[in-house]
């Protein structure tokens, strides 16, 4: 059945509407996963000078304003597609292309890097399996998982995220308990602002690890055509979801912080057996509390937050496909389950292979996480000038705050954080960028330039 809110767009209604706002918001905060901090707290904490929830309060800020340009976009153009749909109709066609294939480095790349982080941990638990089995058996399970449908991975998500907020309960708990009994190395304010270490460039350096653990409440705009809720709920869903995350994040780094048994050896040497988190948990509880956030990370990275980084991004290799910038096989729909089926086996076969070569080396989850967090920022700059341009530009709005002071902070805030982030991603990152540049051009010269369905620059009832 067609969906007048896709005819406008010459788009027909292929996917299931069936997601409610519950849905969409607990999508968004297993997809951010509330114990993401647990994976990568020594990075963030070593990057930071131990101001690890400082890193994590900026974090949240950036990403709120990132979050309301999504709510702004989505309201014009209530699609699959994200970023790639907003750039490419909000300023120009070639110019979502480009972001569509920026931010692919963040949605290709994401389910491969939490595959292999699980697999590490549950090695690391249990070391009788290999990783590599680990890895293919979280990969297959969330395959079929996904398939069966939208709603069946909500489902699933709905349980998971019960379970991982339990946990966080447990931590915190007994994490309180430890520090009010004297245990730990205490520290105060230390973990959000310490002036003997503090400077901009150390904690936006730290905010560009500590981003990733935000990265995925944008995915919500990938199921505006599976939603019941109109537009604006949608990015009411994402900004709520945001929120609810980065309070949770401050929360329980900081609370992390003041267990962490030797700050200044952390800071010195770094984590780079990623078990920082659980020797503090250790510190508060005993070696029970430390093998369960190990557990938990697994199962949340491995499981609940890849299954819907999955569905994610086979949503926008749909988007793309439907208009003929990607392969037109990637924008079958299975007819019974209404999924993007092709994607979603592609995005499973692309992560295992990803997974597995990037196992094999010693620095493969710290190299895929740079070019993850690189390939989402730049795709957002994009996001935050097409607010500016499709409101503004094309549609005279006069609303300066949400329009024009929103984008501009938003943009102004990721721009340092890129800036600042690792020189080795920067580069990877502008080489991606440079083979988008020729894949564009190459479009161009066979005369199959990018194209949207129904283009309209009309803002109607949008503002």
């Amino acid at each position: 059945m067609d969906d007048p809110q896709l005819d406008q767009f010459g788009y027909r209604q292929e996917l299931s509407r069936s997601l409610s706002f519950s849905d969409l918001l607990i999508y968004g905060l297993i997809f951010m996963v509330p114990i993401a901090p647990f994976g990568i707290f020594g990075s963030v904490f070593q990057g930071s000078g131990g101001m690890v929830a400082l890193a994590y309060a900026i974090g949240m800020v950036a990403m709120m304003f990132t979050a309301l340009s999504y709510a702004q976009m989505v309201r014009a153009f209530p699609m699959a597609g994200s970023v790639y749909s907003y750039a490419g109709r909000g300023i120009a066609p070639p110019v979502g292309f480009l972001a569509g294939w920026v931010i692919l480095l963040d949605y290709v790349l994401v389910p491969g890097l939490l595959y292999l982080v699980a697999a590490v941990a549950m090695h690391s638990l249990w070391s009788a399996l290999p990783v590599w089995l680990y890895l293919t058996l979280f990969v297959v399970l969330n395959t079929v998982v996904n398939y069966f449908g939208i709603k069946m991975t909500v489902r699933v998500t709905q349980v998971m995220i019960v379970a991982e907020l339990i946990v966080l309960a447990i931590f915190l708990v007994i994490g309180l308990v430890a520090l009010a009994q004297g245990k730990g190395t205490g520290g105060g304010l230390d973990a959000l602002y310490n002036s003997d270490t503090f400077s901009w460039s150390l904690i936006f350096g730290a905010v560009s690890i500590a981003v990733l653990s935000f990265l995925g409440f944008d995915g919500i705009s990938m199921l505006a055509e599976e939603s019941r809720v109109d537009a604006r709920r949608i990015g009411r869903a994402m900004v709520v979801a945001l929120l609810l995350a980065g309070v949770l994040f401050i929360v329980q780094t900081w609370v992390a912080a003041l267990l962490v048994p030797d700050p200044q050896g952390l800071i010195d040497n770094g984590d780079p057996e990623g078990t920082a988190f659980y020797d503090a948990a250790d510190v508060a509880g005993g070696a029970w509390l430390s093998k369960l956030t190990a557990l938990a990370t697994a199962i949340a990275w491995g499981f609940a937050n890849s299954l819907v980084a999955q569905a994610a991004t086979s949503r926008l290799l749909y988007a793309m496909a439907r208009d003929r910038q990607l392969p037109s096989f990637l924008a079958r729909i299975d007819p019974r389950h209404k999924v993007p089926a092709n994607a979603t086996f592609l995005v499973a076969v692309v992560s295992l292979g990803l997974g597995l070569w990037m196992a094999a080396r010693d620095d493969g989850i710290t190299l895929l996480s740079s070019l993850v967090n690189f390939g989402a920022m730049t795709a957002f700059l994009a996001l935050h000038v097409s607010v500016v341009v499709h409101y503004v530009v094309r549609g005279g709005s006069r609303d300066w705050l949400r329009h024009v002071a929103y984008p501009a902070i938003g943009f102004a805030i990721l721009a340092f954080v890129v800036i600042n982030a690792d020189v080795a991603a920067q580069r990877l990152g502008f080489v991606w960028l440079g083979v988008g540049v020729v894949i564009l051009a190459v479009l161009y010269a066979t005369g199959r330039r990018p194209h949207l369905a129904a283009l309209t620059e009309s803002v109607e009832e949008t503002r």
